[in-house]
């Protein structure tokens, strides 16, 4: 969800002749990629099946020692010294790293661990971080090769084309190993001349999912309140303090246990986690799972439908460098999906899927949440929900947020500079400029807020959140992000229009983004072309499908393993399907079709199927041809 591709806006699509809906399937749109794939972080699992499923299972990570801080045990090496710390390369997190090759002359390394993966877990992605550094110099002949087994699988082999500056995350789906002891093995083999170095640290295999569903499909835990009191450093970078989160069982099936998300602990590692929970109360705090962004808390008795409970703990966030969602860019600090949030149980059972840097993740429902942030009152801190700042203790402001039915919760803190105004269907609209922004262009982007706001708002109903808060900042390498009443955004018309436009499709009507991210991204693609006068009439553009299993409708776990394809079909795809799914339609039948699905799935959870079943029943012909034609399963 940020700006057209994917939490970015790089490009508009190019225009090229449109061809009818009913016509076989157009030409594919060129939307621009921005995928989150670069950011060094911890190895947390990208390929997932979406939720728990079939027979119970524990989360569990199964290989030992991948890190190898603990010596060479249980890995073995084709020759001492594989697993080292000797100058020359580095690790990726400790002291410690596995250093294929790098000899430059034939030779060649085998490093490999037998593993079980339980059986009961339908959920399966191995992870390993990998630097590539050669004395090659071709562009185009792979003359040192690294191969990644498991089993008698290949799951990928790398080459001295590979050669990068950094470590980068690998991740494979290997559920169909499950309930078998297979070998994961990496093999590097080097020609004659000329080192190529691969360099391994950080291997994972994370299982989870699995668990029996329960009776019914109504999502639970619901209504979730969250009160929070936390007080940041000088800078703030860390924030200290206390969080509850109340919550009901709307199910019939007793609720024993909740999981918390903890998001952000995909930018760190297990060992140095950005955000820590303790002291838990309420509940019983278990292992962490999922790349320790999952905390499962037993609850003292089973919730029957209708009871109520709420957990407390003290929290901890420590934001890194980055201009990221979650990240600090110099003095200024995004603080996004930082707060932990109560998963959701379906009839599919609870969602605990891995965190996607290419996408999102998030699937959460509508909560209220009352935010306390006590920091220097040299920092301006924009928030979700509706602001007030009252004085605090020795040069210090207290900034009480309050949100009600919305799905995070975000905030920024810095020496930002602000300028305000008043859409002109009355919505307050804040922009916070990092240094390095124009008056010139944060005054364009508060008029885009203001006209944007109102564009969406008067297709798909009333804006419900108050106040909106915009931080611009140039140097977002994923271009924009959205939370409820709050964003990110460089300096870019589109992507601000777009990432306003996601208040409705993911804020107001909501999706479990990882499971179907087309649910808000191709529909605020599309809300963001009608709002700047765009009727995709040149919409597609020489379409060309990567495979028979490219859809628009899959999931992140497909477009993590296909990251390249992701803007292209979701945005680029997606939108100009629903553009053409409006001609079918015609333009008022469409569009009373869109505010009325708004309304009544508002601070609702949208499904595929649903979307469709709406669809189908306000157009006089069947509709099936065209989903098939448009790759819209569900």
């Amino acid at each position: 969800m940020r700006a057209t591709p994917h939490k970015a806006f790089a490009a508009t699509v190019s225009a090229v002749a449109a061809l009818a809906a009913a016509a076989l399937l157009p030409a594919a749109p060129a939307a621009a990629a921005s995928a989150r794939d670069t950011a060094p972080q911890t190895a947390a699992p990208a390929h997932a099946a979406p939720t728990q499923r079939a027979a119970a299972c524990t989360p569990t990570q199964v290989v030992a020692n991948g890190g190898f801080e603990g010596g060479t045990s249980p890995w073995s090496q084709s020759q001492t010294g594989l697993i080292t710390n000797r100058t020359g390369q580095s690790a990726h997190s400790g002291a410690w790293f596995a250093w294929l090759n790098g000899v430059g002359s034939t030779h060649t390394d085998t490093l490999s661990q037998s593993v079980t993966v339980p059986a009961g877990c339908s959920t399966a992605t191995l992870t390993f971080w990998l630097h590539v550094d050669t004395a090659e110099r071709t562009t185009s002949v792979k003359y040192d090769t690294l191969t990644a087994k498991i089993g008698s699988t290949t799951l990928a082999t790398y080459s001295n084309l590979d050669k990068n500056t950094g470590y980068v995350q690998k991740s494979f789906d290997v559920s169909a190993f499950a309930g078998q002891t297979v070998t994961v093995a990496f093999t590097g083999s080097e020609d004659s001349s000329l080192q190529t170095s691969f360099v391994v640290d950080d291997i994972a295999l994370d299982t989870s999912g699995g668990t029996v569903p329960p009776t019914d499909s109504t999502r639970t835990p619901a209504a979730p309140s969250y009160t929070v009191n936390l007080s940041s450093d000088t800078s703030g970078f860390v924030w200290t303090g206390h969080e509850t989160a109340s919550f009901t069982n709307a199910s019939a099936t007793p609720l024993s246990e909740v999981y918390l998300r903890l998001w952000d602990n995909y930018h760190g590692t297990c060992q140095a986690m950005p955000i820590a929970v303790t002291n838990v109360t309420g509940g019983t705090a278990g292992a962490l799972s999922v790349a320790c962004t999952a905390l499962k808390v037993t609850l003292p008795a089973p919730l029957n439908q209708g009871q109520s409970a709420t957990i407390g703990f003290d929290l901890s966030i420590t934001v890194p460098s980055g201009a990221d969602r979650f990240g600090h860019d110099g003095a200024f600090s995004n603080i996004g999906n930082a707060l932990p949030v109560l998963a959701v149980r379906d009839g599919a059972g609870w969602h605990l899927d891995p965190y996607t840097n290419n996408g999102e993740s998030f699937y959460s429902l509508a909560s209220d949440f009352d935010v306390t942030l006590d920091h220097p009152s040299g920092l301006l801190v924009p928030a979700t929900g509706t602001s007030a700042d009252t004085p605090g203790t020795s040069g210090r402001t207290v900034t009480r947020a309050t949100a009600a039915k919305v799905r995070d919760f975000a905030w920024g803190a810095g020496p930002f500079s602000k300028i305000s105004g008043t859409s002109g269907a009355g919505t307050p609209i804040n922009i916070y400029s990092v240094s390095g922004i124009s008056a010139s262009d944060a005054q364009s982007m508060l008029s885009t807020a203001k006209s944007a706001v109102d564009a969406h708002a008067a297709r798909f109903g009333a804006y419900p959140y108050g106040e909106l808060d915009a931080v611009i900042d140039n140097n977002y390498w994923f271009g924009g992000m959205e939370y409820p009443g709050f964003v990110l955004d460089l300096v870019s018309t589109t992507a601000l229009t777009h990432e306003i436009g996601h208040q409705w499709f993911y804020g107001i009507v909501g999706d479990d983004e990882y499971t179907s991210p087309w649910l808000d991204e191709a529909f605020t693609d599309y809300a963001t072309d009608l709002a700047q006068g765009k009727t995709g009439t040149n919409c597609w553009n020489s379409v060309s499908w990567a495979s028979s299993a490219e859809k628009i409708t899959n999931s992140m776990a497909y477009w993590d393993a296909n990251s390249s394809r992701y803007s292209t079909v979701v945005y680029g795809y997606g939108k100009c399907a629903l553009h053409d799914l409006r001609r079918q339609l015609g333009d008022s039948v469409m569009a009373k079709l869109l505010k009325d699905y708004a309304a009544s799935h508002w601070y609702g959870v949208s499904t595929t199927a649903e979307f469709k079943a709406a669809a189908q029943a306000v157009s006089p012909t069947d509709l099936t041809s065209f989903w098939t034609q448009h790759r819209i399963d569900g």
